[in-house]
């Protein structure tokens, strides 16, 4: 129970990486605020919890709309007198956009994957900051590290601003007592089913461990650094990649 009594809310937590970080946190005792566009499918993963005794409900979140920030945030706090943690999940591939030349494609993939995070981190950080303090754990990529000439320019851009947001908002907001830190999955096995598979696949033998990750193992880093186990760890960057950036 790493987060007895804790209150979460994990974003694009309908599927992937946020359902298993959503999940993981109410095994370990987190209420969790299931946040996502998608509504049928994370009003299920909300759901599924609660029917393995955990505490969840589900909120619908555009995480580059402010105003829905402001709504879901007060909500939380009405509900449960407080925010102890944030999980800026939500984000989109660069499969998404074909043509690496279309403007308005990098401007969805900088609008879903930074900007939202620089939205709800701000709002968050106030909340905690009322009640004694928080964790915010924004996910970039290893992608938001190195650079890849078959990678969407925009989504490296993304993450590496995410990347150095974290940093900053940690600095910004350590004072009151909220830790800001970055994850950095490498390739899971939902990567290899977008439009580029065979190329991703060809990325597995590159890696020390010689396979993928899965969402759990990504969870749980995400885990630790929402607990009070990372007390004294903010602005800091965990690579969760199978070694694949080590070489």
């Amino acid at each position: 129970m790493r987060l007895k009594s804790k209150i979460a809310i994990v974003t694009g937590g309908a599927h992937g990486m946020g359902e298993a970080e959503a999940k993981l946190f109410a095994e370990h005792g987190a209420t969790v605020v299931v946040a996502d566009v998608l509504e049928r499918e994370g009003e299920a993963v909300a759901a599924a919890i609660r029917q393995s005794g955990g505490q969840a409900r589900f909120a619908r979140l555009d995480v580059t709309d402010d105003a829905n920030w402001t709504r879901v945030i007060a909500d939380a706090v009405a509900a449960h007198g407080r925010l102890d943690i944030l999980v800026n999940n939500a984000g989109i591939s660069g499969s998404t956009v074909g043509d690496h030349d279309d403007v308005a494609g990098w401007q969805r993939i900088l609008a879903v994957n930074a900007t939202s995070v620089y939205l709800g981190t701000r709002r968050a950080a106030a909340a905690m900051a009322k009640s004694g303090g928080g964790a915010i754990v924004n996910i970039s990529s290893i992608m938001g590290i190195v650079g890849s000439a078959e990678g969407h320019p925009g989504y490296h851009a993304s993450k590496a601003a995410v990347r150095n947001y974290t940093k900053t908002a940690a600095c910004r907001y350590g004072p009151q007592r909220v830790r800001v830190n970055s994850v950095h999955p490498g390739y899971l096995p939902a990567m290899l089913n977008a439009t580029n598979a065979g190329t991703r696949a060809d990325k597995i033998p590159l890696t020390p461990l010689r396979r993928t990750g899965t969402p759990l193992e990504v969870a749980y880093g995400v885990l630790f650094l929402a607990s009070d186990e990372a007390s004294f760890i903010t602005g800091a960057e965990l690579v969760i990649d199978g070694g694949y950036i080590a070489q």
